[in-house]
Protein backbone atom coordinates (compact mmCIF):
# COMPACT_ATOMS: atom_id res chain seq x y z
CA UNK A 1 0.00 0.00 0.00
CA UNK A 2 1.17 3.53 -0.77
CA UNK A 3 0.26 6.35 1.60
CA UNK A 4 0.12 10.04 0.77
CA UNK A 5 -0.32 12.43 3.68
CA UNK A 6 -1.40 16.05 3.38
CA UNK A 7 -2.95 18.88 5.34
CA UNK A 8 -0.15 20.06 7.56
CA UNK A 9 0.69 23.71 8.00
CA UNK A 10 1.11 26.61 10.35
CA UNK A 11 -1.72 27.42 12.75
CA UNK A 12 -2.10 29.49 15.88
CA UNK A 13 -2.72 27.89 19.23
CA UNK A 14 -6.40 27.07 19.63
CA UNK A 15 -6.84 26.57 15.92
CA UNK A 16 -7.69 23.48 13.89
CA UNK A 17 -6.23 21.43 11.08
CA UNK A 18 -7.36 18.30 9.29
CA UNK A 19 -4.78 15.84 8.05
CA UNK A 20 -5.59 13.42 5.26
CA UNK A 21 -3.86 10.23 4.22
CA UNK A 22 -4.84 8.71 0.91
CA UNK A 23 -4.07 5.02 0.52
CA UNK A 24 -3.65 3.17 -2.73
CA UNK A 25 -2.32 -0.11 -4.00
CA UNK A 26 -4.18 -2.62 -1.90
CA UNK A 27 -7.36 -3.33 0.02
CA UNK A 28 -7.76 -0.34 2.29
CA UNK A 29 -10.48 -1.85 4.45
CA UNK A 30 -8.18 -4.64 5.60
CA UNK A 31 -5.71 -2.26 7.16
CA UNK A 32 -5.52 -0.80 10.63
CA UNK A 33 -4.64 2.86 10.13
CA UNK A 34 -2.89 5.30 12.40
CA UNK A 35 -1.27 8.67 12.81
CA UNK A 36 2.06 9.09 14.54
CA UNK A 37 4.09 12.19 15.22
CA UNK A 38 7.69 13.04 15.85
CA UNK A 39 8.80 16.28 17.41
CA UNK A 40 12.42 17.47 17.17
CA UNK A 41 14.65 15.48 19.50
CA UNK A 42 11.87 13.08 20.45
CA UNK A 43 10.87 9.59 19.45
CA UNK A 44 8.00 8.93 17.10
CA UNK A 45 4.81 8.36 19.07
CA UNK A 46 1.33 7.13 18.35
CA UNK A 47 -1.29 9.87 18.15
CA UNK A 48 -4.38 7.90 17.16
CA UNK A 49 -5.34 4.70 15.44
CA UNK A 50 -8.45 3.21 13.89
CA UNK A 51 -8.88 -0.48 13.23
CA UNK A 52 -10.31 -2.06 10.13
CA UNK A 53 -13.49 -2.44 12.14
CA UNK A 54 -13.59 1.19 13.22
CA UNK A 55 -12.34 0.95 16.80
CA UNK A 56 -10.27 3.96 17.81
CA UNK A 57 -7.43 4.56 20.23
CA UNK A 58 -6.02 7.94 21.23
CA UNK A 59 -2.89 9.02 23.04
CA UNK A 60 -3.71 10.74 26.32
CA UNK A 61 -2.39 14.19 25.27
CA UNK A 62 -4.84 14.39 22.36
CA UNK A 63 -7.95 12.82 23.84
CA UNK A 64 -10.95 15.08 23.46
CA UNK A 65 -9.16 17.29 20.91
CA UNK A 66 -8.29 14.99 17.99
CA UNK A 67 -10.57 12.66 16.04
CA UNK A 68 -9.45 9.93 13.68
CA UNK A 69 -11.79 8.63 11.01
CA UNK A 70 -11.67 6.63 7.82
CA UNK A 71 -13.59 6.65 4.56
CA UNK A 72 -13.51 3.32 2.76
CA UNK A 73 -14.96 4.70 -0.45
CA UNK A 74 -12.20 7.30 -0.66
CA UNK A 75 -9.57 4.98 0.89
CA UNK A 76 -8.55 7.85 3.09
CA UNK A 77 -7.94 8.27 6.80
CA UNK A 78 -8.32 11.64 8.48
CA UNK A 79 -7.09 13.28 11.63
CA UNK A 80 -9.18 16.23 12.75
CA UNK A 81 -7.13 18.28 15.18
CA UNK A 82 -8.88 20.91 17.27
CA UNK A 83 -7.71 23.16 20.10
CA UNK A 84 -4.16 22.80 18.91
CA UNK A 85 -1.34 23.53 21.31
CA UNK A 86 2.30 24.45 20.65
CA UNK A 87 3.29 21.03 22.01
CA UNK A 88 1.40 19.45 19.10
CA UNK A 89 4.08 20.78 16.78
CA UNK A 90 5.65 17.80 15.01
CA UNK A 91 5.93 15.94 11.77
CA UNK A 92 2.86 13.74 11.47
CA UNK A 93 3.09 10.37 9.74
CA UNK A 94 0.38 8.13 8.41
CA UNK A 95 0.71 4.41 9.10
CA UNK A 96 -1.00 1.30 7.80
CA UNK A 97 -0.76 -2.13 9.37
CA UNK A 98 -2.06 -5.48 8.28
CA UNK A 99 -1.53 -9.08 9.21
CA UNK A 100 -0.72 -11.88 6.80
CA UNK A 101 -0.34 -15.39 8.21
CA UNK A 102 0.10 -13.97 11.73
CA UNK A 103 2.84 -11.60 10.68
CA UNK A 104 2.26 -7.86 10.85
CA UNK A 105 3.42 -5.49 8.15
CA UNK A 106 3.90 -1.73 8.53
CA UNK A 107 3.69 0.90 5.84
CA UNK A 108 4.49 4.59 6.25
CA UNK A 109 3.62 7.69 4.34
CA UNK A 110 5.83 10.72 4.07
CA UNK A 111 5.43 13.11 6.94
CA UNK A 112 3.48 16.32 6.97
CA UNK A 113 4.64 19.14 9.20
CA UNK A 114 2.27 20.71 11.71
CA UNK A 115 3.48 23.87 13.41
CA UNK A 116 1.43 25.47 16.17
CA UNK A 117 2.46 28.96 17.17
CA UNK A 118 1.76 30.39 20.61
Amino acid sequence: VQLQASGGGLVQAGGSLRLSCAASGSTFNNYNMGWYRQAPGRQRELVASISSGGSTVYADPVKGRFTISRDGAKTTVYLQMNSLKPEDTAVYYCNAKHSVLSRWYDYWGQGTLVTVSS
